[in-house]
């Protein structure tokens, strides 16, 4: 446990600052993040994330936060249209030039399997910085075969929640996707519906890092041309916290 990394997912600025504050190893940058599990960000914005994570952080000894920027062209499902493999792959490729440390992407076919081609096409549009799979990989078929794939394919880590609504409840598949991937060379990410309580356990499941958001609901009435009085989200400084301590914890044991 003594490598296990924490990645907070943010929507702003104000997310990633807090992050670095709290000695996060990532942030996964996005935008509409409770609304449909999230978007690609702007690109000023990933400009502005990069800015803020290249400040010292105030945690001691951590080293400074990376940037992965999801690469994900609109809400649903991960089957993609030509457009949306190219536009993807332009994204990409903006991201990476913009400073990003890594992306985070999927693209599935018609039976659920992975879309081998058009994760080659982004993995190449990334060049030399790390390629995340990201949730869709909790409805393939089979896991151990598209782990294998991603992995020859060049893919860095693969987010899971070991193919549950909540990662925690997906411990079981994640220990046995965490050994096979020791065997494969790709990292296992446990994230989804992730609280700071669930560290422990799926720390114990041999996974390489933790993923959540953190976030809490800032009430604001945009009244009827800015939905109502839904609010928006944002990173809260205090669960962020929490979430370090017991990784840090863990690391210590």
């Amino acid at each position: 446990m003594n490598d296990i990394s924490l990645e907070l997912a943010v929507q702003d600025i104000a997310g990633a600052r807090i992050a670095s504050d709290v000695g996060a190893r990532r942030v996964e940058l996005c935008s509409a993040l409770g609304a449909c599990g999230g978007l690609t960000p702007s690109a000023a914005l990933v400009e502005a994330a990069i800015d803020a994570a290249a400040v010292v952080p105030e945690a001691a000894g951590a080293p400074l936060l990376e940037v992965h920027v999801l690469i994900r062209p609109r809400a649903g499902g991960f089957v993609h249209s030509r457009d949306e493999r190219d536009l993807m792959a332009r994204e990409t490729v903006l991201a990476v030039d913009a400073g990003a440390d890594g992306v985070v992407v999927g693209a599935l076919r018609k039976d659920g399997t992975v879309d081998d081609d058009a994760v080659r096409a982004l993995v190449a549009a990334a060049a030399d910085a790390e390629v995340t799979f990201h949730r869709a990989f909790d409805v393939v078929p089979d896991p151990l075969a598209a782990l294998d794939l991603l992995a020859e394919l060049g893919v860095t880590r693969v987010l899971t929640s070991g193919g549950a609504a909540r990662a925690a409840d997906g411990a079981a598949r994640l220990a046995e996707l965490a050994t096979h991937s020791a065997d494969v060379g790709i990292e296992i990410m446990a994230g989804g519906g992730v609280g700071v309580e669930d560290i422990p356990a799926l720390a114990a499941a041999g996974v390489d890092a933790i993923h959540l958001s953190a976030r809490r609901l800032v009430s604001d009435d945009g009244g009827p041309g800015g939905g109502g009085a839904s609010g928006y989200e944002t990173t809260d400084p205090e669960l962020a916290r929490a979430a370090a301590t017991a990784i840090q914890e863990l690391r210590l044991r």
